[in-house]
């Protein structure tokens, strides 16, 4: 019996939520689907998947068959990929989490010119600012923003994510620019709130490199970063942003750089992947290309904002 082949089906309607669906993308029958699923349960002696009219729903021992069988299959794919590629293709479909704001102004307009590098390569790219758990959802790649958490994936870096604090000219007209992050506390801030809180304790470093903690306060908090940017732009208050979320803002005047004498935390953007000995070619070949393009001095930092 084909073990891996049908292990690899159960992946495919575990991800998809479907016989029918996994059966089109291995072009097979519904019927013929079916009858492997049921020969892998009755080979393992468990049943995999709850069955609804509408819906099935991994049992407790299927989604355990998941975790541990994923990376079977996936070193087999890899391995045959990697034997691929030496003879120069790039083949298959690369399934892609990232950023929905970095996404859309950075990856977006790259996207022709890779396709157009892998003809036989398919892409799917899943925009998040929502955490998406890799091993259990599919995915071969996330580009990640920030500190990453302590896990099992490979992370790479593609680029630095320097980090600034940001106000519109409308709000430091009506309440004054603060000098040092102790005056932040005079101030409306504008916070990001996530997994964790929210992110209302700021953190700098002076030219000395003596840290400074700040708890900042303010009316107006958001999981999404563009709804903080577009209070800002609005005049509501002082923020913390992404530089590359707000590149094009400062170089146009609608927001002003504040606190020049100190920084705040620089983290990086950062390609992950599952852990596996062998890196999937197509996997590879993307990660390598986001890198020749955002290099050691990434685009939103090669044109700098007008001096205040």
């Amino acid at each position: 019996m084909d073990r891996l082949g049908d292990l690899d089906l159960f992946l495919r309607v575990l991800d998809q939520g479907s016989i029918s669906a996994a059966a089109r993308s291995l072009d097979l029958s519904v019927a013929v689907a079916s009858q492997r699923l049921q020969r892998l349960e009755r080979e393992l002696g468990l049943r995999l998947f709850h069955r609804t009219t509408r819906r099935l729903h991994p049992t407790p021992e299927g989604l355990a068959l998941a975790q541990r069988g994923r990376p079977l299959v996936q070193e087999l794919e890899a391995l045959g990929a990697d034997l691929r590629e030496s003879a120069g293709e790039v083949a298959g479909s690369l399934r892609v989490t990232l950023s929905a704001t970095f996404g859309r102004q950075y990856v977006s307009p790259l996207l022709p010119e890779f396709m157009a590098l892998h003809p036989k390569l398919g892409l799917s790219v899943h925009l998040s600012d929502h955490y998406v758990d890799l091993v259990s959802t599919g995915f071969d790649l996330a580009i990640r923003i920030g500190a990453l958490e302590d896990s099992g994936l490979v992370a790479r870096r593609i680029a630095s994510n320097r980090r600034v604090v940001c106000a519109s000219p409308d709000y430091l007209a009506r309440r004054g620019e603060p000098h040092t992050p102790a005056e932040l506390a005079m101030h409306a801030c504008l916070v990001l709130s996530g997994r964790d809180g929210r992110q209302d304790v700021w953190r700098f470093t002076d030219k000395d490199g003596n840290e400074t903690a700040v708890k900042v306060d303010g009316r107006f908090d958001s999981n999404l970063g563009d709804f903080v940017r577009d209070a800002a732009l609005a005049g509501q208050g002082i923020a913390i942003f992404s530089y590359w979320h707000i590149a094009e803002d400062l170089r146009a005047g609608r927001l002003r750089l504040l606190l020049p004498d100190y920084r705040l935390p620089t983290t990086a953007i950062s390609a992950v992947t599952p852990h596996r000995h062998l890196m999937l070619p197509r996997v590879r070949s993307f990660v390598d290309f986001l890198e020749s393009h955002f290099g050691d001095v990434p685009p939103w930092e090669r044109e700098p904002p007008p001096a205040a």
